[in-house]
């Protein structure tokens, strides 16, 4: 056989993921904050990318019917427009006009006395106040650390035993327990452990009452001690809080030398400290969530499921700019202002895609769940990704990716995409299948309801499944307790009697 070399062609079809396509993959399963970021840094480095700024004032409201009474608002590229209110008359408000109109009267009119000078609308920086927001007019309030640094000065003389106490203040974590030995923190030093120790006991004694304790049980001690409440029965139970909480409340009250209601007493007291006094001096800021997609009730029974403008970026593409800058670039700036063009083209287009994807997945949700949103939990159906991406002619994925890291604030409160996504239990009767997040409510309610003498088991709460329809075996109770952190029968039952007894 002789062989030889020919040419030969073929033509062949394959699936190319691309970096654009791989990047608005991304973009897709991004949250409302990373997706801000990301926007963020292309604004910087692309010259042709601006926000638009004005788009919220000047885009008009587009709507789209979905079946089953649902309607989408919000299409990207254009604002949602909200029913208009109408603004009340001055002489119908009981407020005085500088606070109905600070841009004429100045935001000091309010504080002005009558015919004062005070705040008036030629008044320099009369507008200081309406740029503040609601956090900026807030007291300031001392940090722990500030808190102590200030009492440790005040405490200490001695230049060592000061630089003793503010190394132990920086082990402290944000409870206000120490997270380093006193040996430890002496080696750290080059000091003596017994120095160290004579420092802790005085800083301990610095307010608030349990700081700088090693232990649950020394916290709790320092503030009894305090209290002059510090005796030897209590002195046994602080050191044995294990076997309290492991109800063994029997042999506790005869190792306390007290009977069962001196037991309840000195836990009754117990429950007056407080386990974690630097939480209280905590002021990190609160991260306010901000949900993707809005529902609100429409006409009659409808639902209107609308994109939030405040997690949708705007953005344009210069093209004056480009026009103007293009033409007398050559070589690599040309090649360069292209592909910042192509980029933000691209980026665009990805965002309203994005955002429209986003939008379908939500009135699905919406459509089919709209028994939550009426009744609540219980009525909750069983929903999955397969169901959703047949509805709307898309694959799986993308409905995964849509809905990952995405909330959704209903009547109801602000759910995750995923709150809507369960599993199916099947009915007894060989009806409709019920949710799981449905029956893990009806557990929770059951579980709340018991009462001290009749604490529900496993097994009972299975009958009571099974008499209204709801076919699940004592293990599926087991795990959803052990989901929702809520003990067995016998931890309850005991929990509940010592609630009882205090």
């Amino acid at each position: 056989m002789a062989l030889s070399v020919r040419l030969q062609g073929r033509q062949t079809q394959s699936l190319v993921i691309t970096p654009q396509l791989m990047q608005a993959i991304r973009l897709l399963q991004m949250s409302g904050l990373e997706l801000e970021r990301f926007v963020a840094a292309e604004l910087e480095q692309n010259p042709l990318l601006e926000a638009d700024e004005e788009a919220d004032a000047t885009a008009g409201a587009a709507t789209e019917a979905e079946p089953a009474d649902v309607t989408a608002a919000g299409e990207p590229g254009a604002g949602v427009s909200e029913p208009g209110m109408a603004a009340p008359a001055e002489n119908d408000v009981d407020a005085e006009p500088g606070d109905l109109h600070p841009e004429q009267y100045g935001s000091d009119a309010a504080w002005a006395p009558s015919g004062g000078s005070a705040g008036g609308a030629g008044s320099p920086g009369s507008g200081a106040r309406d740029d503040l927001s609601i956090d900026q007019t807030l007291p300031a309030r001392d940090s722990l650390e500030a808190l102590l640094e200030r009492r440790i000065d005040a405490a200490f003389t001695s230049p060592a035993d000061r630089s003793v106490a503010l190394a132990l203040l920086a082990a402290l974590d944000e409870a206000g327990y120490l997270t380093a030995t006193p040996d430890a923190i002496a080696g750290t030093l080059g000091s003596t452990s017994k120095d160290v120790r004579r420092v802790l006991k005085a800083c301990q004694a610095l307010a608030p009452t349990g700081m700088f304790a090693c232990a649950l049980s020394e916290c709790l001690a320092l503030q009894l001690d305090e209290r002059g409440r510090l005796d030897l029965p209590m002195r046994t139970l602080l050191d044995n809080l294990d076997r309290l909480a492991a109800g063994e409340t029997a042999s506790l009250a005869a190792l306390c030398g007290v009977g069962r209601g001196g037991l309840e007493r000195l836990v009754a007291e117990i429950r007056t400290l407080d386990p974690k006094p630097g939480l209280a001096f905590s002021h990190e800021p609160v991260r306010t969530l901000i949900p993707d997609v809005f529902v609100r009730s429409g006409p009659g029974e409808s639902w209107v499921v609308e994109l939030n403008d405040a997690v949708l970026p705007r953005l344009i593409v210069n093209n004056a700019y480009y026009a103007l800058v293009s033409p007398r670039c050559s070589g690599a700036d040309r090649t360069y202002m292209d592909e910042c063009r192509d980029k933000a083209k691209w980026l665009k287009k990805s965002l309203d895609q994005r955002a429209r994807t986003v939008l379908r997945v939500a009135t699905e949700i919406v459509r089919r769940q709209e028994g939550f949103l009426s009744e609540g939990v219980a009525h909750l159906r069983p929903l999955n990704l397969r169901a959703v991406a047949e509805a709307l002619g898309i694959h799986e994925s993308t409905v995964s990716r849509a809905a990952a890291n995405k909330t959704i604030a209903t009547p109801r409160g602000i759910f995750e995409f995923r709150y809507f996504f369960t599993g199916a239990i099947a009915a007894t009767a060989g009806g409709e299948a019920h949710s799981a997040e449905a029956v893990k409510h009806r557990i929770r309610s059951l579980i709340l309801e018991e009462s001290p003498d009749a604490v529900l088991s496993d097994d009972a709460i299975v009958a009571i499944l099974s008499r209204e329809g709801v076919d699940i075996a004592r293990r599926t109770i087991a795990k959803y307790r052990e989901i929702m952190r809520i003990g067995s029968s016998v931890e309850r039952r005991r929990e509940k009697r010592l609630k009882a007894a205090s």
